[in-house]
């Protein structure tokens, strides 16, 4: 068990917080600062967007939230626990169990049928009890409005209906966070507005939500704003 009693790490009240974030990448022209000195929080039920142009650190950001990378400095706490304090075998069970991730291009298996996609986490983590999985499955894809295609594979759907899928997925293991990393660049504006219904609704079930944009739409719908520029928040506002 990890001892939480360090001076610097005083238990959270926020679900999510960043203290002092930094994360330098060794570059052969030298270190290449991607965060320096973050410092944000999120509550639970949180409907976040996190906005800024490519290169801005929004990716790397929340690969420090979600365990994926280490910072160089400071400390990443979920629910009062500091995730960088974590092993690599921690963190991923932590993920498998707290987070579910929605990917710019989708990650489906191309020949495994949609329930079974979905399915894969509960697979993974053994969560679900196992007769209760494919059941599950189809109420997920039931959820996201594509479960008449449940048996198809990816290549038999559009790119709208596989981020369906992605989103049912990231759902699998009712996890307490969904992170989703430009979730609609490969989307067509009336399909990326879809997608972004759906992550409202998931929102206002009590989903805490953290998705990465630079579309200026997801603005609109998200209940706060963290823009970064060139690796430091420049606003973060509701």
């Amino acid at each position: 068990m990890l001892d939480n009693r360090n001076s610097n790490s005083t238990v959270s009240p926020h679900l999510i917080e960043l203290r002092g974030l930094h994360k330098s990448y060794e570059t052969p022209a030298g270190d290449f600062p991607a965060l320096k000195d973050i410092n944000l929080h999120v509550n639970s039920g949180e409907f976040v967007a996190i906005i800024g142009k490519s290169g801005a650190g929004k990716s790397t950001l929340v690969n420090m939230i979600a365990g994926i990378d280490r910072p160089t400095k400071g400390e990443v706490f979920f629910a009062g626990t500091p995730l960088n304090r974590l092993s690599e075998d921690q963190r991923a069970r932590w993920r498998g169990t707290n987070l579910g991730i929605v990917f710019q291009f989708f990650q489906l298996l191309p020949t495994l049928n949609l329930i079974e996609n979905v399915s894969i986490p509960m697979d993974l983590c053994n969560t679900i009890p196992f007769q209760e999985r494919r059941r599950r499955a189809l109420s997920l894809l039931e959820q996201v409005g594509i479960a008449e295609h449940a048996s198809k594979i990816p290549a038999r759907i559009s790119g709208g209906q596989q981020q369906r899928v992605a989103i049912a997925r990231a759902l699998a293991n009712d996890p307490t966070v969904i992170i989703a990393d430009e979730p609609t660049g490969n989307l067509d504006s009336r399909t990326a507005g879809e997608i972004y219904d759906l992550f409202s609704a998931l929102a206002e079930e009590g989903k805490t939500m953290l998705v990465v944009s630079h579309d200026k739409e997801l603005s609109r719908r998200a209940s706060r704003v963290v823009e970064i520029c060139d690796g430091q928040i420049r606003s973060n506002c509701a």
